[in-house]
């Protein structure tokens, strides 16, 4: 504390609590905007159970098993059609990993009526289970990814800052820099199961995401509602040296 009146970054917060939860919170995996992926060659029916550690820094925290079949969910916007140079995760032709399972292949696209991206075909390499050590293929890109059998669905509340100026009391009204995007609910996300019996205010760290708690007050046994504590990386620096 200090007499004189001052200004600390919000940034620097965020940091500190990056630091301390980079340790402490068991990372999982969730997928928040859907898009399903079928493996043609994985038999029907079969279920595997993968082992994967909750935290590779902090040992101590232990693992669970996730189950693997042949319809998985990934992000959206892990897969494109068309990709750019350097976009090293799912597109036509391509070979990804999925994190502690196998290498899977894009063989073909399913869309609407509309031309939107409903479904994708691939197929996996069996020599490529993650810690086997019975394939030395390489890729580049690593995907999180959730069983669709038995993904659980869940509410996500991604919160941001609520201003979109450092100090919204300079110069005018701070009424005028409110940010319309400080709040955005995702209704359709999918969790993987370990998830689904967390205590209210637990905390996870959401793989490629950020960090997680469970809502303590609108999240149930009937509902898992989580909201977001930060993101991974400073996204609104970003941003704000952009310009946008």
């Amino acid at each position: 504390m200090a007499k004189a009146v001052s200004m600390v970054d919000l940034a620097l917060l965020e940091h500190c609590i990056r630091e301390d939860l980079n340790i402490r919170a068991p990372r999982v995996m969730a997928v928040l905007n859907p898009l399903k992926v079928i493996i043609e060659n994985y038999p029907e029916g079969q279920v595997e159970e993968l082992e994967a550690e909750y935290n590779s820094e902090n040992p101590e925290l232990g693992s669970r098993k996730i189950p693997f079949s042949r319809i998985v969910y990934i992000e959206q916007d892990d897969f494109m059609e068309e990709p750019p140079k350097k976009f090293f995760r799912l597109y036509p032709g391509s070979e990804v990993r999925l994190k502690h399972a196998y290498i899977i292949k894009c063989e073909r696209v399913v869309k609407d009526e509309q031309g939107r991206i409903v479904e994708i075909y691939c197929t996996y390499d069996p020599d490529t289970k993650s810690g086997s050590g019975t394939s030395t293929k390489k890729v580049k890109g690593t995907l999180h990814w959730v069983s669709a059998e038995h993904a659980v669905k869940a509410e996500v509340r991604l919160y941001d800052r609520l201003f979109t100026k450092e100090n919204p009391d300079e110069g005018a009204d701070f009424k005028t820099f409110l940010n319309p995007d400080s709040l955005k609910l995702l209704g359709n996300c999918m969790v993987e199961p370990s998830l689904a019996k967390a205590a209210p205010g637990s905390r996870f760290q959401f793989l490629r995401h950020g960090y997680f708690s469970i809502d303590a007050k609108d999240s149930n046994e009937n509902k898992l509602v989580f909201n977001r504590i930060v993101s991974l990386k400073d996204s609104w620096a970003k941003l704000q040296k952009n310009g946008k």
